[in-house]
């Protein structure tokens, strides 16, 4: 569905790369993490897959088209996209912002009424909460409603830029199962920006690591964001092919292992 093809991002004419060389390929129904350190080009990725960036040069190929062919808007109206932060209109009602790109796409109003209804069930939102502005809202309960808009036009294939990562971990936790069970039951495709290691591994079905290489160029050494292993969770842990991803796999080992022994003492002072 989604297909990456030599891709590269340079904003200063080749001086320098924030994305070099990232070739990948995402099937229908497959739920793809792009998981990496701060900088690393995770984020202008994902945005090349919906023109929001284009590429310097390769190619991006969503459903068999090249999206450089695809008017930009008409391509983001049929691509569900979540933002870290939700990213809703705080003029506009939970129901107006829900029907965001249905109205655009010209929906009769009874069809948009219907679907803001449907969706407020799917991610577990009271109905009366229609009439609610974003400010009357938890981050949580922001976050279930920019999913709602994003699922609104009944998109095949999702864009999520770290969507969990400002919420409390009780709250972060809850919406990601929510999300990965609708994702399920509607066999959407998508793409997710995290550079939590766990939440890659409890989230994918691939991970595609990257990873800022240091290059030199005219004396000047600059970060290049490249891909460095593409492959399933259970792969990326039994066989993390470069220390880069063994360091990173080494972390939520690491915290388990803590939480563990936290646990084991706590039990044993517990002990007559």
């Amino acid at each position: 569905m989604i297909v990456l093809t030599n891709v590269h991002k340079s904003y200063d004419g080749g001086a320098t790369y924030a994305v070099r060389d990232v070739s990948l390929k995402v099937e229908e129904g497959q739920m793809l993490v792009l998981l990496g350190t701060t900088g690393c080009g995770k984020t202008t990725t994902l945005k090349m897959i919906n023109r929001l960036i284009d590429p310097t040069a390769g190619s991006v190929e969503v459903n068999g088209q090249d999206v450089r062919a695809a008017d930009p808007v008409q391509l983001r109206r049929t691509i569900g996209y979540v933002v870290q932060g939700n990213g809703l209109f705080p003029h506009l009602t939970v129901a107006d912002n829900i029907a965001v790109v249905p109205k655009l796409l010209g929906w009769p109003a009874d069809r948009i009424r219907r679907r803001v209804d449907e969706l407020l069930e799917m991610v577990r939102l009271p109905r009366d909460f229609r009439s609610k502005l974003p400010r009357q809202l938890s981050g949580g309960q922001q976050q279930r409603v920019g999913f709602a808009r994003a699922l609104a036009a009944r998109p095949r294939l999702m864009l999520l830029d770290e969507p969990f990562g400002a919420l409390d971990p009780l709250t972060r936790d809850a919406l990601r199962e929510d999300f990965l069970k609708v994702r399920k039951e509607l066999g959407l495709t998508a793409v997710m920006v995290t550079h939590d290691m766990t939440e890659a591994l409890l989230s994918a079905d691939v991970i595609a690591v990257m990873r800022g290489v240091e290059v030199e160029k005219d004396g000047r050494k600059r970060s290049e964001g490249r891909l460095v292993r593409l492959g399933t969770p259970h792969e990326l842990l039994t066989d993390p092919g470069e220390p880069f991803v063994e360091e990173l796999m080494s972390v939520p080992r690491h915290q388990a292992a803590k939480v563990a022994e936290l646990a084991a003492g706590h039990a044993n002072r517990r002990l007559p």
